[in-house]
């Protein structure tokens, strides 16, 4: 038997994870656009899960639940992977109200020989998000060329 999700969640998402959930929440809308659509707290009023929608994607932002997730601020600012996230437009304006919400601009605003042009953020407990939009369609080939890599397989 199939149910539709009434959430309508896409395919893929992400979680991150803070241990200061509430303020990541706060911080989010602030500096990247995301929204809020789901907070869940306990009877004292720990956050215990929380869904966040940009476009049409959801991360769930959560805390520290386990001994086998953590924040970067939790590891020593490692990463074990970073959030990437696609623009449809506005991609320095975006840097921007990221940088004025406190956001630590590692990679600034730069075109890339695929056609896009990206950013790259840390976020106040140390999670590396990307954003990117398309400037340009470029071939597989002149990436190839441009890039000075081979490409198997390319986007449609």
């Amino acid at each position: 038997m199939t149910i539709d999700d009434p959430f309508k969640h896409a395919s893929l998402g992400s979680g991150v994870f803070y241990r200061d959930p509430r303020a990541a929440l706060d911080w989010l809308e602030a500096a990247f656009g995301f929204e809020r659509s789901m907070v869940v707290s306990d009877a004292e009023g720990k956050l215990v899960h929380a869904e966040m929608r940009f476009g049409d994607c959801t991360i769930i932002v959560d805390s520290e639940w386990s001994d086998y997730v953590a924040s970067p601020v939790s590891v020593s600012g490692k990463n074990t992977q970073s959030v990437y996230v696609r623009l449809k437009v506005g991609l320095d304006g975006h840097c921007e109200q990221a940088r004025a919400a406190g956001a630590v601009i590692i990679q600034e605003p730069a075109d890339r020989f695929y056609g896009e042009r990206q950013y790259r953020a840390r976020d106040p407990e140390g999670h590396v998000w990307t954003f990117s939009q398309t400037i340009r369609v470029v071939s597989r080939e002149e990436a190839e060329r441009l890039g000075g890599v081979r490409i198997e397989g390319w986007h449609r």
